[in-house]
């Protein structure tokens, strides 16, 4: 064994050595970035956030509970890293979460209106099949994000997948407000999902007094106009 053979391979060795040990040192760091990433999601530490996605951390990364971190961020709360998330080149607006909902359905819900915009700007999905952001705009009772829907042609009378609409979400969990803007706005108060249940019985289920008064009186006033044609 000459000098050069033993020299050759102890260069290898060494090389070897540092790819190994740099590889785990890439691998610890991925680790540390992804923790570091949905604990400052968990706090709202944008700057951490953007930092990380700076450096070409994955917005669409999901968390060990198989949440996307866009999802994550909507339900903890997170909303100043939320948007800086959607504002990402990279992101998927209409991932959605193990439950089927998208950003917009959270967002809407949470009564966020400048988040809801933003998201409608990046193409957020807006009458995809079954729930949709309307459903789940009118359960929040929020009546500037119904009106912000309408106007992008959401469909009014959606049915979820045991077609309960809008409205129903609304005279049960929702607002007044809601109740009757939907009603103002053309929803069909006679329609029944897959249980025989209208909006009516949703109101009575939801023990909700204001919204059976609105209801009852738009009833009424379709009898009254069938009866004056």
């Amino acid at each position: 064994m000459t000098p050069v053979f033993v020299i050759n391979n102890f260069n290898k060795v060494k090389k070897y050595i540092v790819f190994i040990g740099f590889s785990a040192f890439s691998a610890l760091s991925a680790a540390g970035s992804y923790e570091d990433f949905f604990i400052a999601i968990q706090n709202d530490q944008v700057k951490v956030v953007s930092s990380l996605l700076s450096r070409g951390f994955d917005p669409n990364t999901v968390n060990l509970k198989a949440e996307p971190a866009l999802l994550n961020a909507l339900n903890v709360g997170a909303f100043t890293s939320a948007e800086v998330l959607v504002r990402h080149p990279k992101i998927n607006v209409n991932v959605r979460n193990v439950h089927g909902e998208t950003a917009l359905m959270l967002a809407c819900l949470k009564g966020h209106l400048a988040l809801a915009k933003l998201l409608i700007s990046k193409q957020a999905d807006i009458n995809q099949p079954g729930w949709t952001p309307l459903h789940y705009a009118a359960t929040g009772g929020h009546v500037e994000l119904i009106q912000l829907l309408l106007e992008e042609s959401a469909y009014i009378d959606a049915e979820s997948p045991n077609g309960t609409t809008p409205l129903m979400m609304a005279a049960r969990y929702g607002s007044a407000k809601a109740t009757q803007l939907l009603i103002d706005e053309g929803a069909d108060i006679q329609v029944k999902n897959q249980l025989g249940l209208t909006a009516l019985d949703f109101a009575k289920q939801g023990n909700r007094p204001d919204a059976l008064e609105i209801i009852s009186k738009a009833m009424n006033q379709v009898k009254t106009d069938k009866k004056s044609q």
